[in-house]
């Protein structure tokens, strides 16, 4: 019964910033583990990030370290995903994904609720 919505996308220049918001509702955010995906254009789904629900050992993919930041608000059911340095190369639909039991968190088929996606267009 969970439901996830993203906000926050846009289009930036090259080395912009953006943060991206994911409202989680009908569970708690302490109960879930919550991931970033994002799909280039042509290309398959692929892991950016996630959380697990205890919050510690975040977990980036290796083109987004020192770039992107995972944090959540637990009493606002919100997640985020803070993008800096931003390059073109990061241009894609960027999902927010949820489930209370993940077996591998970079999996897109480890998540059980998914959000409707949210573009991000970075220019050159």
């Amino acid at each position: 019964q969970v439901q996830l919505e993203e906000s926050g996308g846009g289009m930036v220049q090259a080395g912009g910033s953006l943060r991206l918001s994911c409202e989680a509702s009908g569970r708690t955010l302490s109960m879930l583990t919550m991931g970033w995906f994002r799909q280039p254009p042509g290309k398959e789904r692929e892991f950016v990030g996630a959380i697990p629900w205890s919050g510690d050992n975040i977990q980036y993919a290796d083109s987004v370290k020192e770039r992107f930041t995972i944090s959540r608000d637990i009493a606002k059911n919100m997640v985020y995903l803070q993008m800096t340095d931003l390059q073109p190369e990061d241009t894609a639909v960027y999902y927010c994904a949820a489930s209370r039991l993940v077996l591998g968190l970079r999996r897109p088929t480890s998540y059980e609720h998914w959000g409707q996606g949210t573009q991000v267009t970075v220019s050159s």
